[in-house]
């Protein structure tokens, strides 16, 4: 297996403390995302000697008007600075903030070709951050349909497109296929499309966002085809666990396997 496998610590083992959650995800052998850096206790996290995949790399802002562009870059800032408490490679970035109910603080069904160019031009200013930060900003593919509608520069289509433009290598894709599959489907021609810009891989099965071996995505084929393109990075279980944690990252596991 060339790729390392990630699980979410903000679903998995909830019951549980976050510092707790992560020693039991770390002591399983997988790496740790965690979301809002802001609400933990990051020394802490820190000394479970976990490995940190990814985390939320803003606080509020959004990539198409002016004043959540200033925002968003400003509050990247910080999570940069947080990011090197645990060191987190990689910081997760969506085209808006989102509110409760995954709805988006600032909506954009509709985008005009300014919000292409503004959300372009603040990708930029980021990369050049993560850079100089020896880190990467990730942008985040959501569903409209189910978990996040309205929500700006959603489907993996655009997020691919915008990435592509920006071409910085402080600016990668993390691909969530969970959300791939609900809005566009085709996950693996679509990972090959993406794979020059990938820099993290989320999974979660159709419907109920939870382990593989759940709905209907064959996780087995989708393995198969990443040893194939030789993709060596990070797939994370972004989802729930249908009845124990350690059987739905056994499950995972094994998929991946």
């Amino acid at each position: 297996m060339s790729y390392r496998l990630a699980a979410c610590a903000e679903m998995i083992f909830v019951d549980e403390p976050m510092v707790e959650r992560a020693c039991r995800l770390h002591d399983l052998g997988f790496e740790v995302e965690i979301w809002d850096w802001s609400t933990k206790d990051l020394p802490a996290l820190a000394a479970t000697g976990a490995s940190f995949s990814s985390m939320t790399g803003y606080l509020r802002g959004d990539l198409i008007t002016a004043d959540g562009s200033a925002e968003l870059v400003a509050t990247a800032k910080e999570s940069l600075a947080a990011a090197e408490v645990v060191d987190a490679p990689r910081l997760n970035l969506h085209g808006t903030g989102l509110g409760p109910g995954g709805l988006p603080v600032t909506p954009g069904e509709r985008i005009s070709g300014g919000d292409w160019i503004r959300a372009a031009d603040t990708l930029r200013r980021l990369g050049d951050l993560a850079v100089d930060a020896g880190r990467v900003f990730m942008l985040e593919n959501l569903n409209l349909s189910v978990d996040h509608p309205g929500t700006p520069f959603a489907r993996a289509e655009d997020t691919i497109e915008l990435v592509g433009a920006v071409d910085h290598q402080g600016v990668r894709l993390n691909l969530d296929l969970y959300h791939a599959q609900i809005g566009e489907g085709n996950l693996i021609e679509l990972v090959r499309r993406a794979m020059p810009w990938i820099g993290e891989i989320q999974v979660a099965d159709v419907p109920g966002r939870c382990e593989p071996g759940t709905g209907e995505i064959r996780f087995e084929a989708i393995a198969a085809a990443l040893r194939q393109m030789r993709y060596d990075g990070v797939v994370g279980l972004e989802g729930w666990a249908s009845s124990e944690p350690e059987s739905a990252l056994e499950a995972f596991r094994t998929a991946f396997a």
